[in-house]
């Protein structure tokens, strides 16, 4: 990072831009989810949605849960599912995804996550649900699994290419894996720009320091890597305020909370990962509402 003559910071790309590492990346993301699972698990998901991400909002949704459901189904949109289809869930989290879409398509899903005890939770609901035939999850890097050539038909990301120090690698390896006219979607927070103030840049600091993200792509960005991939039908589309509604319910959680966050962190009922995680929810706002980042999926085909 440099600053320039207006004193602008320019944000280089495919660098690890946290400053409150503590292990390697791969180390750090699966922790930050294994210790916030139960912050998740109290004030974002339930046992329907199973959902660690962003909801969307349209006119017919009724409420916070339905949402998480509607995110799904804005990206389910972008396929073509048949039964029996094989999908490959790029970052399964506790399997959410995986399952409605064993539910909804009677689709072969593989779920893949770098988290071990995210697997046994996601075995478990599976499971519970009645779909552990039709779903299986994996201990696997996206960015280098042991999949052959053409393994799926679909490939299917929600809030997990974040993660990704490259986004490059994560988008050729889905190109590999996936099989000829096989398709792929994913929704996900970009960058909206490269030059940001001092104040823009701590409050995507915030971000990347308390969700364990290595850094923010720009859509710009992302859609020349899919070109140089070799996708086909490349197509984005900015719901940044379909999703704006989840990053304010974020915020005010995390505001309301927030002496009961001071006194637990004060006598040390809270660690660094889960009170990082807290501070994530001030900044993530800001990024989503104040022009600094954004909201949106893709879709392509693998031509």
């Amino acid at each position: 990072m440099s600053k320039s003559s207006k004193n602008l910071i320019f944000i280089e790309k495919d660098i690890d831009h946290r400053t409150q590492s503590r292990d390697d990346l791969r180390n750090d993301i699966a922790d930050y989810y294994d210790q916030s699972y139960w912050d998740y698990r109290t004030s974002w998901l339930n046992s329907i949605n199973l959902a660690i991400h962003y909801g969307y909002w349209s006119e017919k949704t009724k409420s916070h849960s339905d949402s998480l459901l509607e995110m799904n189904e804005q990206l389910a949109a972008q396929f073509d599912f048949k039964a029996g289809d094989h999908v490959l869930d790029a970052g399964c989290g506790i399997g959410g995804s995986s399952i409605w879409l064993a539910e909804n398509f009677a689709v072969k899903v593989t779920g893949i996550t770098i988290s071990e005890s995210q697997i046994v939770q996601a075995n478990k609901n599976a499971k519970k649900r009645g779909v552990d035939h039709l779903v299986d999850f994996k201990l696997e890097d996206y960015t280098n699994t042991s999949f052959a050539d053409e393994s799926f038909d679909h490939v299917w990301a929600l809030e997990s290419v974040c993660y990704a120090l490259k986004k490059s690698d994560f988008i050729n390896e889905a190109h590999r894996v996936l099989k000829k006219g096989g398709g792929f979607a994913m929704a996900d927070g970009f960058a909206s720009k490269r030059e940001l103030t001092p104040t823009e840049w701590a409050h995507v600091l915030k971000v990347l320091n308390g969700w364990a993200m290595p850094n923010m792509t720009t859509p710009e960005e992302f859609e020349t890597h899919m070109n140089q991939a070799g996708f086909a039908d490349i197509d984005y589309r900015d719901i940044t305020r379909n999703t704006q509604p989840s990053s304010k319910r974020l915020y005010y959680t995390a505001l309301f909370t927030y002496p009961m966050e001071k006194i637990m962190s004060w006598f040390k009922l809270r660690s660094s990962v889960q009170s990082g995680n807290f501070n994530a929810c001030f900044g993530q706002y800001h990024v989503l509402h104040d022009g600094i980042g954004c909201y949106g999926m893709f879709s392509a085909r693998k031509s």
